[in-house]
């Protein structure tokens, strides 16, 4: 028994990583497989969160209800990982919170009021960033002066989704990760 059990382990070595799901007494252990659905599922909840953002560019106040909508199916799927039982509590409540706003997004067409909803989704959204973030994946938040309030872009050009029409290039890169 124990022979087999030392060949077992040494053909694991030798294949590497193995891309298959394990678990062990209930819990997952991670595999290359589940480290890349997860980082997939995070470049959907931002993309989400970005197609909602660019909806509002072009205010599409349709488009930003379906977005919002797509966007919490991608929320849902988010998973938190490697957080204190008090870090996982805080980050439920607050993914809850984000999809609430989004909830209230989709069920409006009025675009005033989708951008104000956005503005305090936003803030929140910048606090699940860090957690979010797919690896090598630039996240900044940005920030209209005139107003103070902020979104995420994955990029530096400054889009601004409150004021398209008057000031779509006003704002500045308050901060990255």
């Amino acid at each position: 028994m124990k022979k087999t059990i030392y060949v077992l382990a040494c053909l694991l070595m030798m294949a590497g990583p193995v891309a298959i799901a394990q678990v062990d007494s209930g819990k997952e252990v991670a595999t290359l497989e589940l480290a890349a659905k997860r980082e997939a599922i995070k470049k959907e909840v931002l993309a989400g969160y970005m197609a909602l953002k660019q909806s509002l560019i072009v205010s599409d106040s349709l488009n930003s209800a379906k977005d919002a909508t797509k966007f919490i199916g991608a929320l849902e799927q988010f998973k938190f990982k490697k957080l204190t039982l008090p870090e996982m509590n805080a980050a439920t409540i607050l993914r809850k919170e984000v999809k609430e706003l989004a909830l209230e997004i989709s069920g409006t067409s009025n675009i005033t009021k989708q951008r104000k909803v956005f503005a305090v989704l936003s803030v929140k959204m910048w606090d699940m960033a860090a957690k979010l973030q797919p690896m090598g994946t630039p996240i900044y938040q940005q920030v209209c002066p005139m107003t103070g309030e902020t979104w995420l872009s994955m990029d530096k050009e400054i889009k601004n989704p409150y004021y398209p029409k008057n000031m779509l290039t006003c704002g500045e890169v308050r901060q990255s990760i």
